[in-house]
């Protein structure tokens, strides 16, 4: 593999008690600049679910496992999965990707 094919890209499903959904994303839109700064990030896009209340989701692409342990030793990372265990109504499930087909970073940058 090679390009982006090669990449690390997760999906985090992140469900929250009520009473703390608007602090969590509060939370997940600070981290997002300095994240996006760190090296080895290429994507890292916080979401509200539709179709499930009290539900966040979390796209990401890291260059590598480097890359996103870098993304969990920075405090303000830590931070925030702190907070998770009073904020969580369940474990985040995290799925970790590969690409099997070219990604257009327009798509992400537009």
């Amino acid at each position: 593999m090679t390009g982006e094919q090669s990449k690390l890209f997760l999906f985090a499903v992140i469900q929250i008690k009520p009473e703390y959904l608007e602090e969590a994303k509060a939370a997940l839109d600070q981290i997002i600049p300095p994240t996006l700064e760190e090296p080895g990030c290429h994507v890292f896009a916080a979401f509200t679910s539709k179709d499930k209340s009290n539900t966040l989701h979390l796209f990401e692409c890291f260059e590598d496992e480097d890359a996103l342990n870098f993304h969990y030793a920075q405090d303000y990372t830590a931070s925030v999965f702190k907070k998770y265990e009073n904020w969580l109504s369940a474990p985040v499930e995290i799925t970790k990707m590969s690409a099997i087909s070219p990604v257009s970073w327009e798509q992400f940058h537009g």
